[in-house]
């Protein structure tokens, strides 16, 4: 029997750094070939510096509504008039070869993976306040004031959800944040049945007469 990855859900209202925490860990982690960021479908527009196929297989609505029809995505939804998907034959090609996945979506996705997949681990990450999530959606510099506000609108109904999900990390220290997102990971790999897989010749031998 070999040691199976495991799938986190990552969620978090837009602008609370879920993104830049999964890429954090992804660099700074010394077993990071065991790590992957799921890459989902979407109909959006890619921004400055993303990457078809590396962040996002970017399509158009018909090719989307098509990989509806053929069942292809593990989850699918639409969030503010786009549309993500997953594919699930991919991440579970991943989690047998003992990768551990991120999935990065919002909560109604989340349930969606759940009830597919139950023993998936849900993380969801916090800003310290609606003040500094509001500044940091600014800050980006890529939307525009009508999208911010609608952003804002939305966060506190996601937020709401948190309790959904086995972890909570607030990101107001970001390397502090890290440090937590990481403490997950390796927590759960050190759970006694992952180890006994995984160290399965080791135990023998420390447990023969």
């Amino acid at each position: 029997m070999s040691v199976t990855g495991t799938l986190y859900i990552v969620s978090a209202p837009s602008g609370a750094g879920k993104s830049s925490l999964i890429n954090a860990l992804l660099e700074h982690n010394a077993q990071a070939e065991n790590l992957q960021v799921s890459v989902s479908h979407t109909t959006r527009a890619p921004r400055t510096g993303e990457e078809n196929g590396r962040h996002y297989h970017f399509v158009n609505v018909e090719e989307f509504k098509a990989l509806i029809k053929d069942d292809v995505f593990f989850e699918w939804a639409e969030v503010f008039g786009n549309y993500y998907g997953t594919s699930r034959t991919v991440i579970e090609q991943q989690l047998t070869k003992g990768i551990d996945v991120f999935l990065d979506i919002d909560w109604q996705g989340a349930r969606q993976v759940k009830q597919l997949m139950p023993q998936a681990k849900g993380i969801f990450i916090l800003p310290p306040s609606r003040v500094e999530l509001e500044r940091r959606l600014v800050g980006r510099g890529t939307d525009s004031d009508q999208v911010i506000k609608s952003r804002m609108d939305k966060a506190v109904s996601e937020m709401s959800h948190h309790n959904e999900y086995d972890y909570m990390i607030i990101n107001d220290n970001f390397d502090d944040a890290v440090q937590d997102f990481s403490a997950i990971i390796n927590g759960n790999r050190l759970l006694a049945e992952q180890q006994a897989i995984k160290h399965g010749d080791m135990l023998k031998e420390l447990l023969a007469n």
